[in-house]
């Protein structure tokens, strides 16, 4: 199986500069990874830095913020230097004061920057470029109407949930997990996909910390979940190195997430664990 880290950071000034990434990557004989930009970091130059060093190695999901002027343009321009995807707060919308999926009657200006009063531009934008956009969001953001107003407005467009739908961390709450069920039913939109890292992102850690398995049980079914929703074709595991490095670590996030699939068929692991994420980001 050719693995494809689909969700991880390097950075100079804040987590790992990429060394430490490929260090790990290495030791798990992972050969490509989906680098995507960290929170609140909107220059992008060090992942086409890194893309540069490394070109058969990491691909770059980039972040830029929507409410600044030209936004449109500077996702042109990220693009045009190698962007391979985007990164967006599920909340994110461009500057304006039409209702969700309305781009009013007002044509684009000559510079290519917002429609006027249009919220959605950038996530349309996006969709004209061909970049899928990886959302950060809680459950509660994917499960609002608005989110799925979103997506219906900007069909062509590529969505990927990060986190199982939700934070990177276990978010409380308890069974039946009505929010989180809400939120996966975006997988009824042919166009939204999800993302999986290690079970240190919903599990409790069990204290003391036990061998072979150190979380608390029962484990929350959201892989299942996820799975039953969305299917092979539409999930992709991704490590979230390095903050995964204060959960489980990286081999326990690879390895226990590859034990929720050991029963099933090795094409089904195959796209779970590459396929999707070279098909969406890699273009193969």
């Amino acid at each position: 199986m050719d693995i494809v880290d689909a969700h991880c950071h390097a950075s100079p000034c804040w987590y790992e500069p990429v060394e430490s990434l490929l260090y790990q990557m290495d030791r798990h004989g992972i050969e490509r990874a989906v680098l995507v930009q960290i929170r609140g970091q909107t220059d992008n130059d060090y992942l086409f830095e890194c893309v540069r060093r490394y070109p058969d190695r990491f691909v770059p999901v980039v972040l830029l913020d929507p409410a600044r002027p030209r936004a449109e343009r500077e996702m042109e321009r990220l693009a045009g230097r190698g962007a391979r995807g985007v990164r967006l707060e599920a909340s994110a919308r461009s500057p304006g004061d039409h209702p969700e999926g309305d781009r009013g009657d007002h044509p684009q200006d000559h510079r290519g920057d917002h429609l006027e009063g249009d919220r959605l531009a950038i996530w349309r934008k996006a969709a004209q470029l061909g970049l899928p956009v990886s959302t950060r969001g809680s459950s509660a953001d994917y499960a609002a109407d608005e989110f799925a107003q979103l997506v219906q407005a900007v069909p062509d467009l590529t969505v990927v949930m990060e986190h199982l739908g939700s934070r990177n961390y276990p978010d409380g709450e308890p069974p039946p997990y009505e929010t989180r069920q809400r939120a996966l039913a975006l997988a009824r939109f042919p166009n939204v996909y999800v993302k999986l890292g290690g079970l240190g992102e919903f599990c409790t850690r069990a204290m003391p910390v036990r061998e072979p398995f150190p979380f608390e049980e029962p484990v929350p079914p959201f892989i299942e979940m996820a799975y039953r929703a969305f299917g092979p074709e539409r999930m992709m595991w991704g490590s979230d190195f390095p903050p995964v490095s204060h959960r489980e670590g990286y081999t326990n996030a690879l390895r226990f997430a590859l034990d929720r699939f050991a029963e099933k068929s090795a094409e089904e692991r195959d796209l779970i664990f590459g396929g999707v994420a070279l098909r969406l980001f890699y273009g193969t």
